[in-house]
């Protein structure tokens, strides 16, 4: 057999830090990159008689998860002690919601290609994040800032079957942590971690087969080839007539393996029982209904909007929703042009691939882009010059038109105009021409690119393509 005839079965575990002021039980704060064992108290540090106070905004945020990921909002929910020993954990348990989480059930929508699934939810629980660990030649440091940091964590159903899948279910999960306002989801500071458990079968078959969990990925390139290597290995140790073990793996990017780290525990392992500090945590249907009314348009309601309002495909709307501040930036443009369809190109070909975790406004003036958009869908400007405007209207801001006409860049779709650059063209590229005749059509690309050249880029591409293919059949 070959790893074609086996399928993947994938769950995630998605840890998603929420964007509170205070920890999950003390007043401490909680801003990121501050100085090592800073922000502690006795409560987070479990010194001897310090009791726990829930953070009321804690539960807010994690019905808002819950709403926005179609979930039932259990009115009574409780925590539970997860008890291990780790050098990071001051207690030596981790608070956490195992047997009565505040959430369950629920779904999100993944687009993969052009195809749409659903992905069912098991629960969202709220739990306490634990300390830090600082390795050095020196030995290991211990920071405790993080310890008490609240979290949510959702668990998934094992519907993926890709790391593609997993990709876009991880990216959609970011979208509602950043649209809720719960999170901002940024995997470069732990503010959205995954573990990934997978497990192989053969097609066709329903039983699952031997899981795997894979720790603690933080990048979605990382969480993809990480998903790929365990499912090579797996089909390899079945191949080979092994048998697979239930352990926990970590993933090295280094040498694009997973490595065996311990075998993988189960509930009884971590002796869970009641917190006996915490009173139970009790939701009323007006405050879930008041919560709901404070949620902003998600990005499946816009991603409907799209589709209706501007004509986009599945993939385009998911692309543009995927991030709130693109979405909030292609709002904003699309306001001043009536080309949307031009407008949604040039953002996801020119604008999405210098995004990063900054705000898409600081990049660039979405008014700007809709004015460049109108440029590009009358024709007054092509690709190439589109995208030179676009380089210098992320350095300065200006109005498009003015800047084209200031510097000559206006596409020339005048056949008497592209005439002579055409003649030329055809006659200093004898090969290419020859080439073409003969059937090469990728030969047109070096002469369209020669009429480019002598026009200093501002040539209309298709009225050049068509006076050369006329130019070489009189020929």
């Amino acid at each position: 057999m070959s790893i074609h005839d086996y399928e993947c079965v994938i769950g995630l575990e998605v840890h998603i830090e929420l964007k509170t002021k205070h920890k999950l039980f003390c007043e401490c704060d909680t801003t990121f990159g501050a100085v090592p064992n800073s922000q502690v108290c006795p409560v987070c540090l479990a010194m001897p008689g310090a009791l726990p106070a829930l953070n009321r905004e804690v539960v807010e945020f994690a019905i808002r998860a819950g709403i926005a990921t179609h979930c039932t909002i259990e009115p009574w929910s409780r925590f539970d002690r997860k008890n291990y020993f780790y050098p990071d954990l001051p207690k030596a348990y981790q608070v956490t919601q195992n047997f009565f989480p505040i959430c369950t059930d629920g779904y999100v929508e993944i687009v993969v290609g052009e195809d749409v699934k659903r992905i069912r939810l098991e629960r969202i629980h709220i739990e306490e994040d634990a300390g830090k660990l600082i390795h050095q030649d020196e030995g290991t440091l211990i920071d405790c800032n993080r310890c008490g940091v609240p979290l949510i964590e959702v668990v998934s159903k094992p519907d993926m079957r890709s790391a593609e899948e997993a990709v876009a279910y991880l990216r959609k999960l970011r979208a509602m942590a950043r649209y809720t306002g719960i999170s901002d989801g940024k995997m470069n500071e732990g503010s959205l971690r995954c573990d990934v458990n997978i497990s192989i079968r053969k097609k066709g078959e329903d039983a699952l087969g031997t899981r795997v969990e894979l720790k603690n990925l933080n990048s979605f390139n990382f969480i993809a080839k990480a998903i790929e290597s365990e499912f090579k290995r797996q089909v390899a140790v079945l191949e080979e007539g092994g048998s697979l073990v239930q352990e926990t793996r970590r993933y090295d990017e280094k040498t694009n393996q997973t490595y065996a780290m311990r075998e993988k525990q189960e509930a009884a392992d971590y002796r869970y029982f009641p917190e006996p500090d915490l009173v139970p945590v009790e939701v009323t249907e007006a405050e879930v209904d008041l919560i709901r009314s404070t949620i902003p348009r998600l990005a499946d309601e816009r991603k409907a909007e799209y589709i209706k309002a501007y004509g986009l495909s599945d993939y385009e709307a998911e692309r543009l929703t995927d991030d709130k501040e693109l979405s909030d930036f292609f709002e904003k443009a699309v306001q001043v042009t009536e080309h949307p369809k031009t407008l949604v190109n040039l953002i996801l070909a020119d604008v999405a691939p210098l995004y990063t975790e900054d705000t898409v406004d600081d990049l660039l003036n979405p008014v700007s882009l809709g004015q460049l958009t109108n440029l590009v869908a009358c024709e007054d400007i092509n690709s190439n010059t589109a995208r030179k405007v676009l380089k210098a209207l992320m350095e300065d801001d200006f109005d498009p038109e003015s800047y084209v006409k200031e510097h000559e860049l206006a596409q020339i779709n005048d056949r008497e105009a592209l005439e002579g650059a055409v003649k030329l063209a055809v006659a200093s590229n004898e090969k290419a021409v020859k080439d073409f005749r003969n059937g090469k059509e990728s030969a047109m690309r070096s002469l369209i690119g020669r009429v480019m050249k002598e026009t200093q880029g501002r040539a209309n591409p298709i009225l050049a393509e068509t006076m050369l293919r006329e130019a070489i059949s009189v020929d």
